[in-house]
Parts: C-alpha cells; structure tokens; sequence
C-alpha cells in the first residue's frame, strides 16, 4: 500500500527546510527545489495555476543560483499541509 501523497512529503523533515539567508543570498535548498517539483505536479493535475507559477519561480531560481521569493518558498514548502 503506497502512502498517501501529502503524508509522505510531511514525514520527509528534508523537505521543511527553508531558503538560507546569506548575506549576498544563494541557490535554493535542494530540497525546497525538489517539493517544489513534487508541488508543480500535484498542482498542474489540479489546475492550480498560482501554485504552479510559484513553483516555476523556485525552480528557476535554482536553475539561475538565485534566491526565490519567500512567498513562492512557504507556498511550495506548505501546499500539503
């Protein structure tokens, strides 16, 4: 029996992590970039659209070795709860 989709994201601690908060900023956590890939798509099969803009700002933040917005970081770290 595979474990409920939200449940085993809570369960994973790695994935709670935020964003450190450096003095010249840095690359999101991997593990932020993961939930934030397991979030884009739970929230495309939803439809939900401002879900999935935050996560595509996450990801490519990552992509850039930027820093992604707080907003856009909760949301992804917080959609299963």
């Amino acid at each position: 029996m595979l474990p409920q989709f939200g449940t085993a994201v809570r369960k994973n601690k790695s994935l709670t992590k935020t964003v450190a908060a450096e003095p010249g900023g840095s690359a999101p956590e991997k593990a932020t970039v993961d939930a934030a890939w397991l979030v884009l798509e739970a929230a495309n099969d939803l439809g939900d659209h401002a879900a999935i803009d935050a996560c595509r700002r996450v990801i490519d933040a990552e992509l850039n070795g930027t820093v992604p917005g707080s907003a856009d970081t909760e949301l992804v770290l917080g959609y299963f709860r």
